[in-house]
């Protein structure tokens, strides 16, 4: 597979019912999603690093194909300059190990006070980051990493040690009529898209708007990239979000129905497989 959908959880309570199945217990939430959807983002190492127990149950509930793309912890990424905690990240790729197959790139999220001046150390810990082991992509979020001479420099960088450029849109959310992060803890960043590709695969975060018509014409432009880049051989990993969690899988599944309509060969959604099994059994 070379394109991977999915959302940013798997834990949502919210989803049973429509994404889930009735009644369905959260101890399941992770089987169930697996098969449906082909990766997640995996947020929750952003806020706790899992302990070996929890990985390996990890691997065990999802088939071979799916794929967990982890956010480097918090305490690595926001916590001042990244060089002193090259450390600590290399042991949370260690740890992460035991999803064997289902380890899919990892990527680094950065805050927006971290500013191109910090460009040297930046270096150095991508430098060290073992890529041949776990793929790596980076999400910059400071101004001025979209500007000149910055916006050249960092993606020499990237494209010199292989690592994927994170590409964040949030362009949906700041289109319709009304603000759908009102009641949102966080609110996402309002910041330039840049469509580039700096390693042999992608990360694309598409924050979506509740209103499924807003995120048309900018859907349109992701399915045009998407096909570009599969065709030079890239992998892509698109993830969904929503300021109404509830909307994510069902946008996710709309937009892998575009792709599908559009003729980009991909394989089947495995949701749209799981129902069409009861209407096949229905027939006898």
């Amino acid at each position: 597979m070379n394109f991977f959908i999915g959302c940013a959880i798997w834990a949502y309570k919210g989803w049973v019912g429509e994404f889930y199945p009735p009644k369905a217990r959260a101890t399941d939430f992770l089987h169930l999603y697996s098969r449906r959807l082909t990766t997640v983002e995996g947020n929750t190492t952003f806020y706790a690093t899992p302990n070996p127990e929890t990985v390996t149950r990890w691997s065990n509930q999802t088939p071979p194909e799916f794929e967990f793309c982890l956010k480097l912890p918090r305490e690595i990424t926001h916590n001042g300059l990244l060089q002193p905690h090259i450390t600590h990240a290399l042991n949370f790729l260690e740890n992460m190990l035991p999803l064997g197959k289902n380890l899919g790139p990892m990527f680094a999220q950065l805050p927006p006070s971290y500013s191109p001046q910090s460009l040297d150390d930046l270096t150095n810990f991508l430098q060290s980051w073992p890529k041949n082991t776990a793929p790596l992509a980076l999400e910059v979020r400071h101004p001025d990493w979209f500007r000149e001479p910055h916006a050249h420099n960092l993606t020499a960088l990237l494209e010199t040690l292989n690592i994927a450029r994170v590409l964040l849109d949030t362009r949906p959310i700041y289109s319709g009529k009304e603000d759908p992060q009102l009641h949102s803890a966080r609110r996402k960043p309002q910041l330039p898209l840049q469509f580039q590709t700096t390693a042999p695969f992608t990360l694309i975060r598409f924050i979506s708007h509740p209103t499924l018509s807003v995120n048309q014409p900018f859907m349109a432009e992701w399915i045009n990239y998407i096909q570009q880049c599969l065709q030079q051989g890239k992998r892509i990993y698109f993830f969904v979000h929503c300021p109404i969690e509830e909307r994510s899988p069902h946008t996710a599944r709309h937009f892998y129905n575009l792709l599908h309509q559009a003729g980009i060969d991909i394989p089947p959604l495995p949701w749209d497989l799981i129902e069409q099994e009861p209407h096949q059994l229905s027939l006898w």
